[in-house]
């Protein structure tokens, strides 16, 4: 869900938790999400870089990388592989050929 809000622009972390709400995502823990998201740099899937602003607060913006866009590009085949799997699985059960 990261990589993909990233994948469309660069982002800061308050604004990915909001942007979550997209994908069912309503109540992102901060914690968790910051995490993720050192985690997903030290990988290599994204980049950050702080930010200073006269008005406000340094903040921390990211943004995918190459890597990122190709570990986000084999995970949607995987879940697309799932799909095709569970709408086989449904129709089964409903009967429906």
């Amino acid at each position: 869900m990261i990589l993909a809000s990233l994948r469309e622009h660069e982002s800061y972390g308050y604004e990915l938790m909001r942007r979550s709400a997209r994908f069912g995502a309503e109540a992102t823990n901060p914690g968790t999400l910051y995490r993720t998201l050192r985690r997903m740099e030290r990988k290599g899937w994204c980049t950050s870089e702080w930010e200073t602003s006269e008005g406000g607060p340094a903040r921390r913006r990211y943004a995918v990388t190459d890597a990122g866009k190709a570990y986000l590009d084999l995970w949607v085949e995987a879940l697309e592989k799932y799909q095709r799997s569970m709408d086989a699985l449904f129709k089964l059960y409903s009967g429906k050929p």
